[in-house]
């Protein structure tokens, strides 16, 4: 979800505004530094921040009176790590917001925590422990990506339960995270699924790049070093 402008006291959008720049300059950097270093990668760079600007774009109604949308996050956090998704998904977010009235600019904190850190950061933790489980790489990918669109609207939930705690923050979360659940539950399945296949078509396409980010093996290792973990 994307907090609408002026749904958050102006304390909370600079709390989560300051909460949320580290991580968007360490993204900054990251994202330089990967384009400087790996400069054949710069249009599969490029393609994952286009997922996340098109799959966030698709505002759903939600069965509860609300909206939901998928996130695409997971995939960039795969391909590039975290940190990067935390400079791309910002620049999503503003770009939504300026131009698509979706979110806001006093509430783009809040959404950058929630979309382009939190649910990145959760769904590459998931991604490094099935990788070590020695999982095929289908199963890595849906959950990943499936564990980070769901974790955004944890957060999201978390967010607006701080913002109006009625009549408690335990009680405003679950209120929250059940408006979004009925909808977002199975949209996160959805999103997994458009995952596994978009990875599919990127082995196809693009192994030789894959390889260097170390999601698939190169030609001359063998394949069960798909199962490791890059640095």
């Amino acid at each position: 979800m994307h907090i609408a402008e002026g749904f958050l006291p102006v304390s909370h959008c600079v709390g989560w505004a300051v909460a949320s720049a580290p991580f968007v300059v360490q993204g900054v950097r990251a994202t330089v530094r990967q384009v400087r270093e790996h400069p054949e990668n710069r249009v599969l760079l490029a393609a994952a921040g286009a997922f996340t600007f098109i799959l966030s774009a698709l505002k759903m109604p939600s069965v509860t009176g609300s909206s939901s949308h998928p996130t695409g996050t997971g995939a960039g956090a795969i391909l590039f790590r975290p940190p990067v998704m935390a400079f791309l998904g910002t620049v999503v977010l503003v770009f939504q917001a300026l131009l698509l009235a979706h979110g806001g600019l006093t509430t783009l904190g809040a959404n950058v925590f929630s979309m382009a850190i939190a649910g990145p950061w959760v769904g590459y933790a998931a991604y490094v422990v099935l990788r070590r489980l020695r999982t095929p790489l289908e199963v890595q990918v849906f959950v990943a990506m499936a564990l980070a669109d769901l974790a955004t609207y944890v957060v999201t939930s978390g967010q607006l339960a701080l913002a109006y705690p009625d009549p408690t923050f335990g009680a405003a979360f679950a209120k929250f995270a059940t408006i979004f659940a009925l909808t977002q539950i199975p949209l996160a399945v959805i999103e997994g699924l458009v995952g596994v296949v978009l990875f599919r078509v990127l082995r196809s396409i693009a192994g030789p790049e894959l390889a260097g980010l170390g999601i698939m093996p190169h030609p001359a290792q063998p394949a069960e070093a798909e199962g490791g973990v890059r640095a």
